[in-house]
C-alpha cells in the first residue's frame, strides 16, 4: 500500500514536468492532423473549464493557482500555433483539411468557406480579446495590485485591533494575515500573468499574417499552385488555425477580467448579481415600460418587445411582492419579544454585574437561534481579558432595551451604564487611525471605544476604505472592542469577594499550606480582595496569584492596611510592572520631581493619604506632567513618573486620568534596570 502511495505521489509530481516537456516538443516534432485536433479540443475545453472555474468560486483566493495555470495553458496554445502553422505550410497544397478536422470546420463552417468573411471575424475577434477584454483586465489588475499593497497597513491594524478586543485568538489572527499577504501575492502574479495575454493576442495577428505570407510564397513557387487556389487554400487554413487559437483565448481573457474585478470577500457571484439588479421592482417596470412602448412602434419587432415587456412586468410584480428589508427587521424583532408570563419572586433578579442592552435593530447581532456575530465575539472578549487580568471576568447578560434608540447599545456594571454607543446593522465602520489619503462618503461618528474619527459605510466601500488607510470593522467588533475597553478600564469592580476566593481556592490545590496560613489567620478574605482590587485598578494584573499570596503572608502579621499591602505587593510585582511598561529594554526612561516639590509633598502629607497642596499648585502639576506624558507618547516612548514610596499613591490618584502616565516608586524598579532620566518636573 505504501508503494502505490509512494508511487502515486511521483506520478501526481511528475505530471507539470511532463507538460512541460510535451509542450517543448510540440514546437519541434511534427504533429499529426489527428492529434492536433485533439490538443485543440482539449485547448478549447481547458479554457471552458477555467472560465466556469472563475464563475463559481466564492471568492478569488480560492483560484490562487491561476496565475501560474494562464501561464501554462498560454504556453500551450502558442505551442500548437507553431504546431499547426508548421502542418499548413507542409502540407497546406493538398486542401482544407491539411491541419485536421477542427481548423477545417472552423475554416469552412463556421466562417462558410469564404476568407474575406474569415478575416473579418478573425478581426473582430481579435479586437474584442486585444482592444476591450484584455486590455481593460490588464489595467484592473494593475490597479488591484497595487491598491491591495497600498492597503496592508490597514488590514493589518484591523487584525490587530481585532486579536486586542479578544475577538479572535492567536491563530485566527495568524490565518487572517497569511491570507493577506496570499491576496497581495495573488493580484501581484495577476498583474503580471495578464501580460501573457495581452503578448498572445499580439501574437495571434502577427501568425496569422505570417501563415498567409509564407503560404503563398510556398503554394505558388514550390507546388505549383495558381495564385487563386494558394489564397483560397491557406487563408482559410491560416483563419480556422487563427479561429481555433483566438476562442480559448477569448475565454481565457474573460476569465482574468472576471477574477480580478471580483470583490476580496466571500459571495456567491450569481445571486449578488441577481439580488443587485432585480431587487427593486422599479427598475423591472421602467424596463418594461419601455420595451412595450417600442413594442408599440409599427414596424418594430412587436411580439418579442412585447413578450419581454411582459416577461419584466411580471418578474416586478413578484419582487415587489416580498416585504422590504425594514419590515423583515421589526417582524424579526417582534418574534424574538417573548409572551410576559405571570409574575412572581423568581422575576426579581439581583443586580447583573455586567449588562449589555441593546435596540431592537441590534437584536439579530445578539440572536443566538441565528448565531449572532456579537455573542461569539463577547465570549472572546471574555476569554481575552481572563487571560490577562488572572481571574475569571463575570458573564455579560445581554438582553433588548426599548426605551433605546433602535441601533443604539448601552453597557452597564452592577446595574449603572458605563458606557454607550450607536451601530448601524449591514453597514461598516471605517476608523482613522490618525493618518489617511482620502475621505469616504457615509455617517460621520467617532469609534465608541477610543473617541477616534470614523464613517459609517456600506461594505462595498470596505475595500477602498482600506486602500485610503482606514481600519474598517464590522458592528458586532466595534461594540465588542467598546465593551473590552471598559471592562479592562474597570476590572477592579469586576473581582469581588467570591472571584477571591475561588481564586485563593485554586492556589491551595498547589499551594495548600500558603493559603492555610494567609487566611483566615493573618488576613481576613475582604483584606485581600481590596488588595486585589487595589492591583487591578492600577492596571496590575493578578495572574501571578502565587506571589501575591506570598507576600501578604510576609506583611500580614504587621500590617492589614489594604493600601500598606498594595504597596508591599507592588514592590514584590516590580519587575512585571516595569516589564508592562517599558518591554525588555534594559533601560528605563523616567520622568522625576524637583526635590524642592518632592520635600513640599512629603511635608504636605494627611494621616489618610492625601496631600494638602494649593489647588493653583496641583492644577499646574497635573498640566505639566499630561504635557509630558504627551510629549512621550508622541516619540514612542513610555511616560514613567518616579516619586517616593510615600508619595507614590496619592500621585497615583490625582494622575490617573492622565493617558499612559505610569506612577512608579523608588523601591519598584528592579536592579537590573538602568534607569535613564529624561528631566524633572518643576
Amino acid at each position: 500500500m505504501a508503494t502505490t502511495q509512494h508511487v502515486n505521489d511521483l506520478i501526481r509530481g511528475a505530471g507539470m514536468p511532463i507538460l512541460l516537456l510535451a509542450m517543448l516538443a510540440m514546437m519541434m516534432v511534427p504533429l499529426p492532423p489527428v492529434a492536433l485536433d485533439a490538443l485543440f479540443t482539449f485547448n478549447i475545453a481547458l479554457s471552458t473549464a477555467i472560465l466556469l472555474t472563475t464563475v463559481y468560486v466564492n471568492r478569488p483566493l480560492e483560484f490562487a493557482v491561476f496565475p501560474t495555470i494562464l501561464l501554462v495553458v498560454t504556453l500551450m496554445r502558442l505551442a500548437l500555433n507553431i504546431a499547426s502553422t508548421r502542418v499548413v505550410l507542409l502540407n497546406g497544397h493538398t486542401g482544407t483539411s491539411a491541419a485536421g478536422k477542427v481548423v477545417e470546420a472552423f475554416g469552412e463552417f463556421v466562417v462558410g468557406g469564404n476568407y474575406a468573411v474569415g478575416l473579418v471575424i478573425f478581426a473582430i475577434l481579435v479586437i474584442i480579446n486585444f482592444v476591450v477584454v484584455t486590455k481593460g483586465a490588464g489595467r484592473v489588475s494593475e490597479v488591484s495590485a497595487r491598491f491591495t499593497l497600498d492597503a496592508m497597513p490597514g488590514k493589518q491594524m484591523a487584525i490587530d485591533a481585532d486579536l486586542n478586543a479578544g475577538v479572535i485568538d492567536q491563530e485566527a489572527a495568524r490565518e487572517r494575515r497569511q491570507e493577506i499577504r496570499e491576496e497581495a501575492d495573488f493580484y501581484g502574479s495577476m498583474d503580471g500573468a495578464s501580460k501573457f495575454v495581452r503578448g498572445d493576442a499580439i501574437a495571434g495577428i502577427l501568425i496569422l499574417f505570417i501563415n498567409i505570407i509564407g503560404g503563398l510564397i510556398i503554394g505558388t513557387s514550390q507546388h505549383d499552385l495558381s495564385f487563386s487556389a494558394a489564397v483560397h487554400n491557406y487563408t482559410l487554413l491560416t483563419i480556422g488555425d487563427g479561429l481555433v487559437a483566438q476562442v480559448p483565448s477569448l475565454l481565457l481573457s474573460t476569465a482574468v477580467a472576471i477574477i480580478v474585478t471580483r470583490v476580496s470577500r466571500s459571495q456567491d457571484m450569481r445571486k449578488q448579481v441577481f439580488s443587485t439588479l432585480f431587487r427593486d421592482p422599479r427598475t423591472l417596470l421602467v424596463t418594461a415600460a419601455v420595451l412595450g412602448v417600442l413594442g408599440l412602434i409599427p414596424g418594430m419587432p412587436n411580439f418579442a418587445f412585447l413578450s419581454c415587456a411582459a416577461l419584466c412586468a411580471f418578474a416586478a410584480h413578484r419582487v415587489g411582492k416580498a416585504p422590504p428589508e425594514a419590515q423583515r427587521e421589526e417582524e424579526a424583532a417582534a418574534s424574538t419579544e417573548p409572551a410576559l408570563p405571570e409574575l412572581g419572586w423568581q422575576d426579581v433578579d439581583p443586580v447583573d454585574r455586567v449588562g449589555l442592552e441593546v435596540g431592537y435593530r441590534l437584536i439579530p447581532l445578539v440572536d443566538r437561534a441565528r448565531q449572532g456575530p456579537l455573542v461569539g465575539r463577547i465570549k472572546g472578549v471574555r476569554k481575552k481579558l481572563t487571560e490577562d487580568l488572572g481571574f475569571l471576568v463575570s458573564p455579560v447578560h445581554i438582553r433588548d432595551n426599548l426605551e433605546l434608540a433602535p441601533n443604539a447599545y448601552r453597557i452597564t456594571l452592577a446595574g449603572v451604564a458605563v458606557g454607550e454607543g450607536e451601530v448601524h446593522v449591514g453597514k461598516d465602520l471605517a476608523i482613522n487611525p490618525g493618518q489617511v489619503f482620502g475621505s469616504l462618503a457615509g455617517i460621520e461618528t467617532r469609534d465608541p471605544a477610543f473617541g477616534l474619527e470614523a464613517c459609517w459605510i456600506e461594505p462595498a466601500q470596505r475595500e477602498e476604505a482600506q486602500m485610503l488607510g482606514y481600519t474598517v470593522v464590522d458592528p458586532a467588533t466595534v461594540v465588542a472592542t467598546h465593551l473590552s475597553e471598559i471592562l479592562k478600564a474597570n476590572a477592579h469592580e469586576l473581582l469581588g469577594h467570591e472571584e477571591c476566593v475561588r481564586l485563593l481556592d485554586r492556589l491551595a490545590e498547589t499551594s495548600p499550606k500558603l493559603v492555610e496560613e494567609l487566611t483566615p489567620k493573618l488576613l481576613p478574605a475582604s483584606t485581600i480582595t481590596r488588595v486585589l482590587q487595589n492591583l487591578l485598578l492600577e492596571k496590575i494584573p493578578v495572574r501571578n496569584i502565587r506571589k501575591i499570596a506570598e507576600t501578604l503572608s510576609e506583611h500580614g502579621a504587621r500590617s492589614q492596611d489594604p493600601d500598606v499591602l498594595s504597596a508591599a505587593v507592588r514592590v514584590a510585582l516590580g519587575r512585571s510592572i516595569v516589564q508592562n511598561v517599558a518591554g525588555m529594554r534594559p533601560e528605563l526612561p523616567v520622568l522625576t520631581l524637583e526635590p524642592e516639590l518632592e520635600r513640599i509633598l512629603n511635608e504636605s502629607q494627611q494621616n489618610d493619604g492625601t496631600v494638602g497642596l494649593e489647588p493653583k499648585m496641583m492644577e499646574r502639576l497635573h498640566k505639566t506632567l499630561t504635557e509630558k506624558a504627551q510629549s512621550q507618547e508622541m516619540a514612542g516612548e513610555p511616560a514613567v513618573l518616579l516619586v517616593a514610596p510615600m508619595v507614590r499613591p496619592w500621585m497615583a490618584r490625582m494622575m490617573r486620568n492622565i493617558r499612559n502616565l505610569h506612577v512608579l516608586a523608588y523601591n519598584e524598579v528592579p536592579d537590573d534596570r538602568r534607569i535613564e532620566m529624561l528631566g524633572a518636573v518643576r
